[in-house]
């Protein structure tokens, strides 16, 4: 786990926070701008340090004001992985890359003994870009290793800064907002690689963002910021289907669910899901029985009937419990469902799911809290 405790006062603003965070998987800062969340990244990074703190990373303190103890920045096993590239522009995209492994070997001159159990390790290759290829691989940056970063679009750019700050070694990767500066055709040829990194990295993400879709694509733990203060924290699921939060009151609300291909129907070219509660009928490329996938399902998609539905051409029918109705947002409101596991009815074993209707629609079917439905899927999309 990383525990972190800090406070600090400026003109207008107050940052406190005091939290356990996962020591795995993607941890999403959420909240809008000047609520706290890159305040805190760069206290985690040792670029802030005025006021109070204290932070442990994994039984390792790095920071403990009352003591007098701080790590700097230099020597924390990190990667800061900021909005904009910054990139180096006289050397090629290969130059960069070695310089963060360069970083790495001189990080782990400059830590040990405090940060390894013995000697520096012996044997590394003298070639500094050695055993990188997978970092390459994984964010596919192969072609782009010889141009230089001029030469680069905005996201490509940002890939070579991921790798950059990977090829280091850290024991923990620091993201600040890194699609905020890319336009939206950008933002959707990284984001299946920021996935892929979600899936492969056994390290914990910090990831700083106001996109409640990057959020909910991304995210194993949500952090949810307002005014120096984390307001909520959970499991992504829990989080994206709290109406009280601002992730559910977006216009493009939606619930992520986590499942596996069951099958691939090759005829009518959809993919049968199993997620916890369901089975869903996904169109889109097929992926390997078996293997793991997460889809989405905006809330405006999602409508209810208190009986079984007439046959129509909703593929996805299946049914659910009302948990919660959500303040009303004009004529229409949210509804938080709880799905019944398969096979056996009345067990809310499967995830939350979140349907926008009217509230002349919820008055005229009579629906009420905990009353049985069955929840119609006119659309789920697999996050690429």
């Amino acid at each position: 786990m990383v525990l972190v405790r800090f406070r600090l006062t400026w003109p207008g603003f107050a940052l406190e926070v005091e939290q356990c965070l996962p020591g795995r998987g993607v941890t999403a800062f959420f909240g809008p701008s000047g609520s706290g969340k890159t305040t805190l990244l760069r206290c985690i990074a040792g670029l802030e340090t005025a006021g109070e703190g204290w932070l442990d990373f994994q039984g390792e303190v790095w920071q403990d004001s009352t003591r007098r103890r701080f790590v700097p920045t230099h020597r924390r096993p990190l990667g800061y992985v900021f909005q904009e590239a910054s990139l180096f522009p006289h050397v090629s995209v290969r130059g960069n890359i070695e310089y963060g492994h360069q970083r790495a070997r001189r990080r782990d001159w400059l830590a040990w003994p405090w940060h390894l159990p013995g000697p520096l390790p012996r044997g590394e290759p003298s070639d500094p870009a050695a055993g990188l290829g997978a970092i390459i691989d994984l964010l596919g940056i192969a072609p782009l290793l010889d141009r230089m970063p001029e030469r680069l679009s905005g996201g490509e750019r940002q890939r070579v800064a991921i790798a950059r700050a990977l090829a280091a070694r850290p024991r923990l990767l620091l993201m600040d907002e890194p699609l905020a500066a890319l336009d939206p055709q950008r933002k959707a040829e990284i984001l299946p690689y920021l996935e892929r990194l979600h899936d492969e990295l056994a390290i914990p993400v910090f990831y700083v963002s106001h996109s409640p879709e990057e959020v909910a694509r991304l995210a194993d733990h949500i952090l949810v910021f307002e005014q120096g203060r984390i307001r909520a924290a959970g499991p992504a699921p829990e989080i994206l289907a709290r109406l009280d939060l601002p992730l559910a009151r977006d216009s493009e609300a939606s619930s992520f669910l986590d499942g596996r291909v069951l099958a691939w129907d090759a005829d009518y070219d959809l993919m049968r899901v199993q997620v916890p509660g369901a089975h869903l009928w996904v169109p889109g490329a097929s992926r390997p029985v078996g293997a793991r996938v997460r889809v989405r399902i905006q809330a405006r998609d999602v409508s209810l009937s208190p009986g079984e539905p007439a046959p129509s051409s909703i593929l996805n029918v299946f049914p659910a419990r009302i948990l919660e109705f959500g303040v009303s947002e004009g004529p229409r409101l949210l509804v938080k469902l709880g799905l019944e596991d398969h096979g056996r009815a009345g067990n809310l074993d499967g995830p939350n799911l979140l349907a926008r209707i009217t509230r002349q629609s919820r008055d005229r079917l009579g629906l009420t809290l905990g009353q049985r439905v069955h929840a119609q899927v006119k659309a789920v999309a697999l996050m690429e």
